[in-house]
């Protein structure tokens, strides 16, 4: 049985400008799921991902996380259920040392004591960053505080994990070693990026978003395939880049 942790009904979207950013969307992501959300800049991506935890709220049409509504009286299980890494780590990291910033979550909502250094010290791990736990996160390199940020959410036990370019910034060993943290994880996810190679290794399937309305969903392989649909929406391949067919669904 499939069951849905993610479900958009017919959301829309403006902001107090007048700027409508979303139009109608429709969306399911089952228990499990890693999901690519593809699109050129100023396609809504963002103010879609702002939606899933209750940052922003829907002018029309529902969010629901595992059944539950987005709305004002849930918003403390909502954002307990979807834990957002966004692009930028220091928009996350703001404590003196990476043991407070990765326990700043939980310890608001009341663990304390052994429970919460066992949650700090097994989100670390998991980000392969515990050896780093006392260390300040300036001094850290900006591949290393993108770890911990992710580890930041991951100590919350989130239902889902929403990722904004997680690969962008980064030199190719972090890259190389985000999408191995990334790919280990058994929980659900929602990518944002324009690096069509990480969403191909790391998301069975992918969302293209385009002037705020969802324009394709299929298993990735098969939208990369798609040379004119891809192009249509200002997305690119890397020079070069050469679609593994071994790599196309079964």
């Amino acid at each position: 049985m499939t069951i849905k942790t993610l479900e958009l009904n017919q959301v829309a979207y403006a902001y107090p400008d007048g700027h409508q950013a979303l139009f109608g969307v429709d969306l399911v992501v089952s228990k499990g799921e890693k999901v690519a959300l593809l699109g050129p800049n100023g396609a809504g991506k963002t103010t879609l991902v702002l939606h899933l935890n209750g940052i922003l709220m829907p002018g029309h049409g529902t969010v629901k996380v595992s059944g539950l509504t987005v709305e004002k009286s849930t918003l403390k299980e909502i954002r307990s259920k979807v834990g957002i890494v966004f692009q930028d780590p220091d928009d996350q990291l703001f404590m003196p040392t990476v043991r407070d910033d990765v326990a700043f979550g939980p310890s608001n909502m009341g663990i304390t004591g052994d429970n919460l250094e066992h949650l700090v010290v097994e989100a670390l791990t998991q980000v392969g960053m515990e050896q780093f736990i006392d260390r300040a996160p300036q001094h850290l390199s900006f591949g290393q505080r993108r770890r911990v940020a992710i580890a930041t959410v991951l100590a919350m036990k989130p239902e889902i994990l929403v990722l904004d370019e997680p690969s962008s910034n980064l030199d190719p060993a972090a890259r190389r070693e985000i999408a191995e943290i990334l790919g280990s994880l058994d929980i659900t996810m929602v990518m944002v990026t324009h690096d069509l190679p990480y969403a191909l290794e790391l998301c069975p399937r992918s969302v293209i978003l385009s002037k705020g309305s969802i324009v394709a969903d299929k298993p990735t392989y098969q939208l990369l395939a798609d040379s004119e649909l891809i192009k249509q929406h200002r997305l690119e391949l890397p020079f070069g880049f050469r679609l593994d067919p071994t790599l196309q669904p079964k």
